[in-house]
């Protein structure tokens, strides 16, 4: 199909389907003149259309199917037809031959208007071209998924001959020795194949013999590419420039802070290299500002949660505490409530260490230990700033938790994290800190405890019966009949069973009777019984009730409410 090799416009498609309007064309562009870019790209730019919009709109006015390239597996002959750096230039991916004719080649394009990647793919494979449509992030995963392995391999091997890394490769402490292209495309490459596996973390370890990369997804470890180890200096080296860390220094702990733009998305990635036996491990954390303040209802709260939530924000002063292990969401939450509170008419105040994500028209101070810039010495400085609402990144010490329960006594309302695992044992944990209860009693308003479970794939999970034990474990009736889900794996989410993850909540309201059981020091299973009685749902309870529903397997429940 070659629409007679006429020229079609993408403005003029996207108009008549109605996706956008002539005045948005035009200011798209003016705004694309001299820049080089893709219309489509200025327009999802400029927030008028998503890459979405644009593939459905394609699809509709030239009557082209929209494929989505990672829920097909794709045969290794195709995979072996056109060169990697072929499909990321011209933005397509062949998928399959058409049925019943290995004479043309079905190809998933960004632009399926772009005659001259038609006939660049045609000319490579000597075959016709039947064009689909996908959007640019689908490609870019695609490509990533089934090359971005060999290409890292590729470039490693290409810098590795090309430096004779051997005996003296301890030695690297030049930037100019690691800035060659390689290398710098290596660590970009692994940054992006990250983000858009949905990554939290990326970890470079030091192993005997070799260099092994790992991506956190949905809180597993998965191992992305195993390199010769001869090659890790060169790599961290490369991450402690772009980091800001002393590249000559490889017996001390570093800690750094890399930006990096993907898919038109700023990441902000925390750097933590320590030395091991074998060499220098690199830990990156990858953060975006939107993911972390999120609306509300994206949390996961359900309908009952969302009002304990709002009713414990619409307190004038007092503290909410979140707690939850590393990697809880705790952060996200907070950031959430924060967001939420981002008035014209209220100064919030923030000490994070460090801080995560840059909000605007909130005031964000970094806690810095080499200044006397402690949590409690930031603290004492922000109550003279006339402060509203002041988020403490965590409470650590009993004299930065004495100084948020004075701020909210004298009317500030405190948001801050705290580590214990459940909402009643954050009570008890706060007096162990040397809080005296009746202050601990007056100034709480609520405690948030949490976790994150990981979604079963909507598109491969598989229903079971429960066993009798599994719900007296989930304390149901052990005769009922209940269908629950276990996960099985597919090209939708890599395999695993899983795809993204969901807060589990428990909320605890300081009611007035709680308020006398805090303060006579009656201890945390009298706390619990209380609140179960306010109408407080355990963790344990929250994310059976999720298994109910379908959303997660009894494996998830039992890993997050163990201590139920």
């Amino acid at each position: 199909m070659d629409f007679g090799r006429k020229k079609v416009r993408l403005g003029d498609v996207l108009i008549n389907s109605g996706t956008i309007i002539p005045e948005q064309l035009e200011d798209a562009l003016n705004a694309q003149k001299g820049t080089g870019k893709k219309l489509g790209q200025v327009l999802v730019e400029k927030g008028y259309v998503n890459e979405d919009d644009i593939a459905n709109a394609l699809s509709s006015q030239l009557g082209l199917e929209v494929v989505d390239l990672m829920n097909i597996s794709i045969a290794d002959e195709i995979l072996n037809l056109v060169p990697p750096s072929v499909l990321k230039k011209s933005k397509v991916f062949p998928f399959e031959f058409a049925e019943n004719n290995m004479n043309v080649l079905r190809v998933a394009m960004v632009d399926p208007m772009d005659m001259y990647a038609q006939d660049d793919v045609s000319i490579i494979t000597n075959c016709m071209i039947e064009p689909a449509v996908t959007t640019e992030r689908t490609l870019m995963m695609a490509i990533d998924k089934y090359y971005g392995q060999s290409e890292m391999s590729g470039a490693l091997e290409a810098y590795a001959k090309e430096k004779k890394l051997g005996g003296d490769d301890e030695e690297i402490t030049s930037a100019d020795e690691v800035n060659s292209s390689p290398i710098v495309v290596m660590v970009k490459e692994m940054i992006d194949n990250a983000v858009r596996q949905r990554a939290s973390d990326i970890h470079i370890e030091a192993l005997e013999r070799k260099m092994r990369v790992r991506y956190r997804i949905d809180g597993a470890l998965y191992e992305r590419g195993k390199y010769d180890i001869s090659l890790l200096p060169a790599v961290v080296a490369r991450i402690k420039i772009i980091g800001g860390m002393d590249i000559a220094e490889k017996r001390k702990p570093q800690d750094g802070r890399i930006t990096q733009i993907v898919d038109r998305m700023e990441f902000d990635i925390r750097v933590s290299v320590l030395p091991t036996v074998y060499g220098e491990k690199v830990v990156m954390r990858l953060t975006s500002k939107q993911n972390l303040t999120r609306e509300k209802s994206q949390l996961g709260l359900k309908e009952k949660e969302l009002k304990q939530f709002d009713h414990i924000l619409a307190h004038p002063h007092g503290i909410l505490l979140v707690t939850g292990p590393t990697g809880s969401g705790k952060s996200t939450t907070l950031y959430t409530a924060l967001s939420e509170l981002n008035q014209e008419d209220v100064n919030i105040i923030t000490v994070e260490d460090p801080v995560e994500a840059n909000i605007d028209g909130i005031n964000q101070v970094q806690v810095n230990v080499k200044a006397e810039m402690t949590f409690a010495a930031a603290l004492r400085s922000i109550l003279r700033q006339d402060p509203d609402i002041i988020m403490i990144g965590e409470i650590r010490d009993e004299e930065t938790a004495r100084i948020a329960v004075q701020a909210s006594i004298t009317g500030h309302l405190v948001v801050s994290t705290l580590h214990t695992n459940s909402s009643a044992s954050t009570i008890t944990r706060l007096e162990d800190m040397g809080l005296e209860s009746y202050l601990i009693a007056d100034s709480v308003i609520g405690v948030i405890a949490q976790r994150l479970v990981r979604r079963l794939c909507p598109h491969c999970k598989k229903e079971r019966i429960a066993s009798p034990e599994e719900l007296k474990i989930m304390d149901l009736d052990p005769n009922q009949h209940l269908t629950m889900y276990a996960p099985v794996g597919c090209g939708k989410c890599d395999n695993t069973g899983y795809r993204g993850r969901i807060g589990v909540y428990e909320i605890m309201t300081v009611t007035p009777e709680l308020q006398r059981i805090i303060s006579s020091k009656q201890g945390v299973e009298k706390i619990k019984e209380q609140a179960l009685r306010d109408g407080m749902s355990t963790l344990h309870m929250s994310a059976t009730q999720y298994v109910i529903e379908g959303m997660t397997s009894y494996e998830e429940m039992l890993r997050v409410s163990f201590d139920s």
